[in-house]
């Protein structure tokens, strides 16, 4: 897992949300695609299609199935093809200010936070527990990675799960 690439994703989404794009492109990593299926999932972001250097027909990007569509998997994934592998973001908007506020990685790559259950149900409640900021505002969103996937941190606790802090998201 490398969390400098995260770094990068995050400062992109950041970037891209305040040019006000509709659609934006991150590299292909298992990483990157289940962090993305949980901001899509919590309701950040619109859509994630995986794709290739150009972007996806629109129509793929709701979802809208075609008469001229190929078959899911045609495009064969080879060796030389592979780095060129694309993830495809639609950003969402809600009355002209985006949705995706804000994205900041909380571990590092030489200072990775872990926290159990217990911290995570302080951080919620809005209190410091180590090195991770309470969530303050209602829209805010912590995510973590843990031994069943990335999830949020109010999942987290229900499931009683602890893990690896990504990133936040206010």
């Amino acid at each position: 897992m490398s969390l400098v690439n995260l770094a990068h994703v995050c400062s992109h989404l950041n970037n891209a949300t305040k040019a006000r794009l509709g659609l934006t492109s991150i590299p292909n990593t298992k990483l990157h695609l289940k962090l993305c299926l949980a901001l899509q999932n919590s309701g950040y972001i619109s859509s994630v299609v995986r794709g290739g250097p150009t972007p996806p027909p629109q129509h793929t990007l709701l979802g809208v199935p075609s008469v001229n569509d190929e078959v899911e998997g045609v495009q064969s994934l080879t060796q030389s093809n592979v780095a060129s592998r694309r993830l495809w973001l639609g950003l969402k908007y809600w009355q002209s200010d985006p949705v995706l506020g804000k994205m900041s990685v909380v571990s590092k790559p030489k200072r990775r936070v872990t926290i159990d259950v217990a911290g995570l149900r302080e951080v919620i409640r809005g209190e410091k527990s180590g090195y991770v900021e309470g969530l303050r505002s209602p829209g805010e969103s912590l995510y973590l990675s843990t031994d069943r996937g990335i999830m949020e941190a109010r999942e987290c606790v229900e499931k009683q799960v602890g893990g690896l802090v990504l990133c936040r998201v206010l």
